[in-house]
């Protein structure tokens, strides 16, 4: 019987640990001679978190699905919306933090989580909504193209031979919810934007481009220390 208790207690301890791992940022101290408390990588001559925002590790693969981490709207703090499975809602929200978890979905353009876009939450480590650890932030387009220049091939390839180990996360579709395309394609937001788009990092087996997407949409994140 007490060893019963001991594995009910137990299983009750993982899953408790699970479910909190699950609402916040992983993050793991250092112990370096710097002083910084975020594990981190440098590249292309930039220090960089050395995994997505809510990833458990660092990739060990290009479809590495514990290296994916959330799915953020772009522009938006780290609510609970972020995790791939969270609820959904189709009603827009007022103002910059809509005070739900939901995962905000629209067919309607300008294909925005807000009923009115603003293009300020995501700038520097002072924007409104930043969902990085203090002292880091969204890379900016011309971060992201350094970054791919110093790859060995514009592909998904060169994207995990890279010191920051990107990976192909997929997307959480705009208009629907779903994730998908998961291990086929890679998508980063930048905090630049391009009318009512965000520009991002995309990649995949056969290139890789700096394109436009709706904000709407659900893409991974890698934080640049500012």
């Amino acid at each position: 019987m007490k060893k019963f208790w001991l594995f009910v207690f137990g299983l009750i301890f993982l899953l408790t640990s699970h479910a909190v791992a699950q609402n916040k940022v992983v993050v793991i101290p250092l112990l370096s001679d710097s002083g910084d408390k975020i594990q981190t990588v440098t590249s292309a001559g930039r220090v960089w978190m050395d995994r997505n925002l809510g990833a458990f590790r660092v990739a060990q693969s290009e479809d590495d699905y514990q290296a994916y981490g959330w799915m953020y709207q772009w522009g938006r703090l780290a609510d609970g919306h972020e995790m791939p499975h969270s609820p959904t809602t189709t009603t827009l929200s007022s103002g910059n933090v809509p005070g739900h978890g939901d995962f905000i979905t629209t067919s309607l353009s300008p294909y925005d989580w807000r009923d009115e876009p603003n293009d300020d939450l995501w700038q520097g480590v002072s924007g409104t909504n930043n969902p990085c650890p203090a002292g880091f932030r969204l890379p900016t387009e011309t971060e992201w193209e350094t970054e791919r220049a110093s790859w060995s091939s514009n592909n998904s390839a060169g994207a995990f031979a890279s010191p920051l180990k990107l990976v192909l996360a997929g997307n959480r579709d705009f208009s629907t919810g779903t994730v998908s395309q998961g291990g086929s394609y890679g998508w980063y937001w930048s905090s630049t934007v391009n009318g009512s788009y965000a520009l991002i990092l995309s990649f995949g087996g056969a290139h890789t481009i700096m394109g436009s997407s709706y904000r709407a949409f659900g893409l991974s994140v890698r934080c640049i220390k500012d």
